[in-house]
């Protein structure tokens, strides 16, 4: 027979096991520290979505360097491509570097230096279409229903599409 006193395997658990350790988190990836900075600034989801998007071409542009690694001549390198090759318009490169200069100024804390190099984007000259009064009331005059209301609601009060 067994003199010992007996022991449950819980209590021996609690011993084994070694101690909780304190793990020291990791900094959150590039892009969720962009997203951490767009919100605190109270910037549009839209805003948001389309910085990453930008920030995430010029990162691939320079095949995947991060960018703290690079600065003004790769920029200059990323937005001369756009208008050159890519023949994006000069708002698209605006929207662009704008996103460039919010990652380095808010999100990596480096100031970016002159980008005089840079090839811009031409701004077209289209005029933007107006119609006639006439021609107004003969879409009005095609619609129907909800649609009819929201066309004229949406007219009346000088409302774009995406208002």
């Amino acid at each position: 027979m067994n003199t010992t006193a007996p022991t449950s395997a819980r209590s021996i658990d609690r011993f084994d096991k070694p101690a909780p350790r304190h793990t020291v988190r990791p900094a959150p990836k590039l892009l969720a520290q962009v997203r951490a900075a767009l919100r605190s600034r109270h910037y549009s989801k839209r805003t948001e979505d389309s910085y990453i998007v930008w920030i995430r071409r010029f990162i691939f542009f320079h095949n995947v360097r991060h960018p703290a690694e690079m600065a003004e001549a790769e920029v200059n390198q990323f937005l001369t491509h756009l208008a050159t090759k890519q023949k994006v318009s000069a708002s698209t490169q605006n929207q662009a570097l704008s996103a460039l200069l919010f990652l380095y100024r808010y999100v990596l804390m480096q100031q970016l230096g002159q980008l005089g190099d840079v090839i811009r984007a031409r701004k077209s000259k289209r005029l933007p279409v107006v119609l006639t009064r006439d021609e107004v009331k003969a879409v009005f005059s095609r619609l129907r229903g909800e649609q009819r209301l929201i066309a004229v609601l949406m007219y009346g009060t000088g409302m774009r599409l995406m208002e």
